[in-house]
Parts: structure tokens; C-alpha cells; sequence
């Protein structure tokens, strides 16, 4: 059963999340030969003020 996790910052629009979801749980079905069904997808949506690079905050910009 593959599992795959994703972490994005918060602000992206519902819409675009899930089609990510779904184009990446088909991508990895049809690359490892697994059945759609089996593969988990786990988005984790971050505050911007909780993701840096390096020292600046996502929220500085």
C-alpha cells in the first residue's frame, strides 16, 4: 500500500489540493503498478508562519 504525504503552505485553492491528490494517487498507481485503491494520499497544509527557508518566515513575503 503506498502512502504518499505531501506538505504545502496554507493558501492554495481547495480545487488545485484535490486535483494534486487525485493526479498523484493515479500517477503512483500506474508507476508502481498498485490498484488505485490502495494508494493514500495525505495532504498536510501548513500556516505560513510555521514554513521557513533557511531564516524567512513564508509570511515575510
Amino acid at each position: 500500500m503506498p502512502i504518499v504525504q505531501i506538505t504545502l503552505v496554507k493558501g492554495r485553492p481547495s480545487e488545485s489540493v484535490e486535483n494534486c491528490v487525485r493526479q498523484v494517487a493515479r500517477t503512483v498507481a500506474e508507476t508502481l503498478a498498485a490498484p488505485l485503491e490502495t494508494v493514500r494520499v495525505v495532504v498536510h497544509e501548513v500556516e505560513p508562519s510555521r514554513f521557513a527557508v533557511g531564516d524567512t518566515l513564508k509570511s515575510d513575503h
